[in-house]
């Protein structure tokens, strides 16, 4: 799952959003995190790792051509929130625009967050990241930032076509598996490890 995703599932299981998007910044044990982020680093991490073990999440990658199948996984992230933004109405009660100035205000006054993440957010919200999902243009930008920030960027060649020749397959497993991660999110925020509370 990629940002907007993210974002969402920690919103849907009123655990904090910052410390779920901080998921993807953070590395190593979570313990030595501030204890404001470790509830949101675990459900992050479950979270992505359901998701890589998920049979449809493999299914998928294997659509993708042999030069792009170093970057799938990321590609595949995108198109799912792509596909949230742009059905977005079924899957929160919450008009889009409305949850990301929500989302902005609240990753805006967080603290403690990593460095990268910082920098990040101040992108993200200039540039409307998630309202900006639910256009093909959206998405083909969040592609090109991607391949901006790569050491090296023609991993990425070619993926906007493929994102787009795979748009049914990859709608098809988002229908499939989000419903779950959903179940799963709010599931994980009642039964988090003590010492991450």
């Amino acid at each position: 799952m990629n940002f907007l995703a993210h974002l969402h599932l920690a919103d849907i299981s009123g655990t904090s959003l910052a410390a779920n998007l901080a998921g993807d910044f953070a590395k190593g044990p979570i313990a030595r995190f501030p204890k404001s982020l470790q509830q949101g680093l675990w459900l992050h991490r479950q979270i992505d790792k359901i998701t890589d073990e998920h049979e449809i999440f493999k299914e998928t990658l294997a659509l993708f051509p042999a030069q792009l199948r170093r970057v799938a996984p990321v590609l595949i992230d995108l198109g799912f929130d792509h596909r949230l933004a742009r059905d977005w109405e079924e899957y929160h009660h919450e008009p889009l625009k409305d949850f990301a100035s929500r989302a902005y205000a609240s990753l805006q006054a967080a603290t403690d967050l990593p460095d990268n993440l910082s920098a990040a957010i101040v992108l993200m919200c200039r540039e409307d990241w998630l309202g900006g999902y639910a256009s093909r243009s959206g998405l083909n930008a969040a592609v090109n930032g991607m391949r901006r920030r790569v050491s090296k960027p023609a991993l990425f060649d070619g993926a906007e076509e493929v994102l787009k020749r795979l748009d049914t397959e990859l709608e098809i497993a988002f229908r499939t598996l989000y419903p779950q991660l959903m179940a799963y999110s709010r599931r994980f925020a009642r039964t988090t490890p003590a010492e991450y509370l």
